[in-house]
């Protein structure tokens, strides 16, 4: 996890600006390809399904084989590469650049065949993600950013949505798997909704981020997010006009640069 604030001003380091539009390129290319794998296994039922964090935190088949077509994709396109991923993979590499992977982000809404969930592919380098893509293969949209480059829907490029007053932001959120956690989050909750439009807990936070990029939302923010979940979605939506900024104890809060300060002051836990 990044700092106290967000990334936008580490460039990840400039010997790798030449080579941002092809990691995007090949990002896009193993997001979409691993989103074909899971939206063919759409459907299945709730098999070979086990658990991580806590009862309610589950991994399936699909996250697996997704992660497997992730790492031989890019043994193949990138063998000097590392590679970290969700589901166990860590390989070391030797050429400066990190893929940083989750297979199927939303595992519980695949499962339940709620249509939220996605593949996120990432490129860092000096621990900064440089390119990424996320695919959402329920809609058929791949979202996708370089560094310093912009950042795409499809082959659309995303742009600096109108910003809104906090009263009329619709805000997206996720809630931890630990009970304990969820009740401080409801707390929190109980702070941020009667300030803003709306609440929406759509269940994938790259999707989230993405829609944050795309204006689907007006802001975002999330306690104990995974490198794997925001690399990709954080680039994008940054890389779309948004900013962000981490709190001390792990939530990252995403929005407009005019409405960052206010949502910060409303997420952080008082005292």
């Amino acid at each position: 996890m990044p700092g106290a604030t967000d990334l936008d001003h580490n460039d990840g380091g400039s010997q790798s600006a030449h080579v941002r539009p092809e990691l995007m390129r090949i990002a896009v290319q193993v997001a979409r390809s691993a989103g074909a794998l899971v939206a063919e296994r759409r459907g299945q039922a709730r098999t070979s399904v086990s658990t991580k964090s806590s009862p309610t935190d589950m991994v399936s088949e699909v996250d697996r084989a997704s992660e497997a077509l992730v790492l031989r994709l890019l043994s193949e396109l990138r063998p000097d590469d590392a590679v970290l991923g969700e589901e166990g993979t860590e390989v070391t590499g030797t050429s400066g650049v990190r893929w940083v992977v989750d297979p199927l982000d939303g595992t519980t809404n695949f499962l339940y065949d709620f249509p939220s969930f996605g593949v996120s592919v990432a490129a860092e380098v000096d621990g900064v993600a440089v390119a990424g893509a996320v695919c959402d293969p329920v809609h058929g949209e791949v979202f996708s950013a370089a560094r310093g480059l912009g950042a795409w829907r499809g082959d659309q490029p995303l742009t600096v949505a109108a910003p809104v007053p906090l009263a009329n932001a619709l805000v997206g959120t996720g809630f931890s798997y630990r009970a304990a956690k969820r009740i401080e989050q409801a707390a929190t909750l109980g702070r941020v909704l009667p300030k803003v439009r709306d609440i929406r807990r759509a269940g994938a936070a790259a999707l989230d981020l993405c829609w944050l990029a795309a204006g689907r939302v007006d802001a975002y923010y999330e306690w104990g997010l995974g490198r794997w979940d925001w690399a990709a979605g954080l680039l994008i939506a940054t890389e779309a006009g948004r900013r962000s900024v981490w709190l001390d104890d792990g939530t990252l809060v995403a929005t407009s640069p005019e409405m960052l300060d206010e949502l910060v002051a409303l997420v952080q836990v008082p005292g």
